[in-house]
């Protein structure tokens, strides 16, 4: 497996930032509008549903590597095929409204499924924050002996903030925190905190150990391109910051 270069970069520095335009989002004019706002706000890479035409219509427009979201494995061969540079199992957040609920039984048997589909591409694997956090941890390294590239954390949709604010988003980004505090530690791959991660804890998770964050509502929910662009340069901005002082 060989990391698109410019990934395996910002990796290293621990500065990554990914923008999430959201796994059931297949309305080409937002993601155009997403895709674009990711690109001028400096991220490192996008995420989009596993869809060609959504694939195509991104590498039109930007040139970040373009990663592939999505539950099921067949999906992201046809996504591959149209361009995508890496895939994602998950992000699970989607689905939980719905009363839907990954196991990781299930997660590990779609991992091996999607290995064995396509063994040569970037696969980053979200492990589900409904596992008690020692699970978690199991999982992940189950994951990574399975051929998974990069672990994700997530749970922001489990956690209900009790203040306005900074402590808010604090309490919001808790349990992805504490996963990837704990997932770091015990696998030798790269962790990307994800799901409830704002400016204001970006430098939590690379803190926590996280070689950097996913962040998708605190961007694509917001009206216009230039605030979109903003949100994503203060994302940049936190990393850079956070990134240099845990490297002096």
């Amino acid at each position: 497996m060989t990391m698109h270069p410019t990934l395996q970069r910002a990796f290293t520095n621990r500065r990554v930032l990914k923008v999430i335009s959201g796994l059931n989002n297949f309305d080409g004019d937002r993601v155009a509008a997403i895709v674009k706002a990711a690109e001028l706000g400096g991220a490192t890479f996008v995420d989009i549903a596993a869809d060609p035409a959504l694939v195509k219509l991104a590498k039109n427009l930007i040139n970040l590597p373009i990663c592939v979201s999505a539950v099921d494995s067949e999906k992201f061969v046809q996504a591959v095929a149209a361009g995508a540079d890496l895939i994602e199992i998950g992000n699970f957040d989607t689905f939980y409204a719905q009363g839907r609920r990954f196991e990781a039984e299930e997660v590990l048997a779609l991992t091996r499924q999607t290995r064995a589909l396509l063994p040569e591409i970037t696969l980053s694997v979200t492990v589900p924050h409904i596992l008690e956090l020692d699970k978690q941890v199991q999982l992940a390294e189950q994951l990574v002996k399975a051929g998974a590239d990069i672990i994700q954390t997530e749970g922001g949709t489990s956690s209900n903030p009790s203040h306005p604010g900074t402590l808010g988003l604090i309490e919001k980004a808790a349990p992805t925190l504490a996963a990837a505090y704990e997932i770091s530690r015990a696998v030798s791959v790269p962790v990307l905190c994800a799901s409830g991660i704002s400016n204001v804890t970006a430098a939590l998770a690379i803190a926590s150990g996280a070689a950097g964050v996913g962040v998708g509502s605190a961007i694509n929910q917001l009206n216009s391109e230039v605030a979109m662009i903003a949100a994503v340069r203060g994302l940049v901005e936190a990393l850079e910051t956070a990134s240099s002082r845990a490297i002096a």
